[in-house]
This record gives structure tokens, C-alpha cells and sequence, in this order.
């Protein structure tokens, strides 16, 4: 669901916001201590300004990294910026999603006079996100002919969120019906099963080969314990993160649009 808070007096957009007046996309982060994970996070949104020429896209974390959403927001109001289209980059709706990014943003218009803030959706599900795993599933050396002898690992960083577990199940069995003569969720931390236990478990009833494909953004400390599963438990490959995929930067753009057409659901005064 989008979101969006405004401002009492909100009015048209007059500042440097993009082409023809177009909201500036938000790109807002989780944030890791491993340095990788910006590196990651700023390429993926260079390759979403490539795409898109013209349009002003920031990024901003909720921890760890700066700069923070706040000092973005407060940037981008004293620049003449006064709509925006604020983007979680995360794959499904847990609690950072539901309450952390709202929260921030809330604050941001609750002090910023005028300022309107929509909320896009998360970026999963989506077709373009399983066209990145396979994508680096082949860069890790994966053919078609592969496929049916295959058993695919989705491990993602794990959440107590049950919509968010359901959500991974489902792609989970979804993508099996591509070819793959399996896929199995996995986790890296709050739920079961781990990705060690996903491959044994492949193992066990006899696939030939077991490729796990981390179904994350940018790496850190929890994509190093799949990478340490997989390898634990003798996983024949293991993809890279899904990074500055180019489906990933399309499916941004695509979120970003369809919540900058949208209605205002939520407004705060």
C-alpha cells in the first residue's frame, strides 16, 4: 500500500524536483557498517539516473550510513524541492517497511512546511526481481540446460513478519514451475529453515545440483551467513546479491511512477 503524508497548505511542486516538475525519487536504504552495502546501494541508484535522465534521484539510510533521511528531506526543502517519492528498498513488507520508513517521513513533514511525501510500494514480488536472480544464477554459471537438474536455494535475510515469510514461500514455489527441479526458501536469521539446512535437505533427496541465489540487495553481514551456509553445507554455487541488476533499477523506476500517479491515501497535518 502507498502512503503519503502532506503537510497543512501543501501546494504544486515549484522547485528543481525533475523533468517537467517530477517528484524527486527517495531511494531510502536499510544502512549496514560494511561498506559494501553503500557502494552497492549508490550503484544501483547511478544506474537508475542512467536510465532516466533528468530525473533528481537521492538516497538516504535509516542507519548506519549517511546521509539519513532527515538530513535529505531538509536538503532537498531548502533546494525549493517540495515533492517527493520516497522508495523502501527492500524486497517485502516487514517492520522497516511498516513503521520505521513512515515514521521518518512523518517527522520530515511534520517540520517541513509544504513538503508532500508519497510512499512507493516495496520492491517485491515482482517478475523483474526473479529476472535478476536468474540473471546472477547465470553469471555464477548456471545454463538452461542446467535447469531440470537444478535445485535452486532462495535465501533471504529472514523476518518475524509472517506476511513477509509468506511472500518468500510463494516466489519460492512460483519460480519452481519455470524449470527448476526445485526451489526452497531459505533464511538467514529470525525464521527456519537456514540455508545449510535447504541444501542438505536438496541433498537428501537426491538433486544432482544445489545453487543457492541470495535473494537480497546489496551484501553485509547477513548475506555473508548465506554465503557461509551455502558453502557450509557444500552448495555447488552461489549467486551474487542482486546489486545494481539492471531489472532491479527498471523495477525501481516502476514503482516510483506508479506512486507518483497515485492518489494520496494518508495525510498528516
Amino acid at each position: 500500500m502507498r502512503s503519503v503524508f502532506r503537510a497543512t497548505g501543501a501546494r504544486p511542486v515549484t522547485g528543481p524536483a525533475g523533468p517537467a516538475g517530477a517528484p524527486v525519487l527517495l531511494v531510502i536504504a536499510h544502512g549496514s557498517r560494511d561498506p559494501r552495502h553503500a557502494a552497492t546501494v549508490h550503484a544501483l541508484t547511478g544506474r537508475v539516473r542512467s536510465l532516466q535522465p533528468g530525473l533528481r534521484v537521492e538516497t538516504a539510510f535509516l542507519d548506519f550510513d549517511t546521509p539519513t533521511v532527515a538530513q535529505v528531506t531538509s536538503t532537498l526543502y531548502r533546494s525549493g524541492v517540495r515533492e517527493i517519492v520516497a522508495l523502501p528498498l527492500l524486497l517485502t513488507r516487514a517492520f522497516h517497511a511498516k513503521s520505521d520508513i513512515p515514521a521518518v517521513l512523518a517527522e520530515a513533514t511534520s517540520r517541513l512546511p509544504d513538503l508532500s511525501v508519497r510512499i512507493a510500494d516495496v520492491l517485491g514480488p515482482s517478475p523483474l526481481l526473479v529476472g535478476a536472480l536468474e540473471r546472477r544464477l547465470a553469471e555464477a554459471g548456471l545454463t538452461p540446460a542446467d535447469r531440470a537438474t537444478t535445485g535452486v536455494v532462495l535465501a533471504s535475510a529472514g523476518s518475524s513478519d509472517p506476511e513477509a515469510i509468506a511472500v518468500i514461500a510463494e516466489i519460492a514455489r512460483e519460480w519452481r514451475h519455470t524449470g527448476w527441479c526445485a526451489v526452497r526458501p531459505a533464511f538467514a536469521s529470525a525464521c527456519l529453515p537456514r540455508t545449510e539446512d535447504a541444501v542438505r535437505a536438496l541433498r537428501a533427496e537426491g538433486v544432482r545440483r544445489v545453487a543457492v541465489a541470495p535473494y537480497v540487495i546489496a551484501p553485509g553481514r547477513l548475506p555473508d551467513r548465506i554465503a557461509a551456509g551455502a558453502e557450509a553445507a557444500g552448495a555447488d554455487l552461489v549467486a551474487g546479491v542482486l546489486g545494481a541488476a539492471p531489472e532491479l533499477a527498471r523495477l525501481l523506476l516502476r514503482r516510483y511512477d506508479t506512486a507518483s500517479r497515485g492518489v494520496p491515501l494518508l495525510a498528516a497535518a
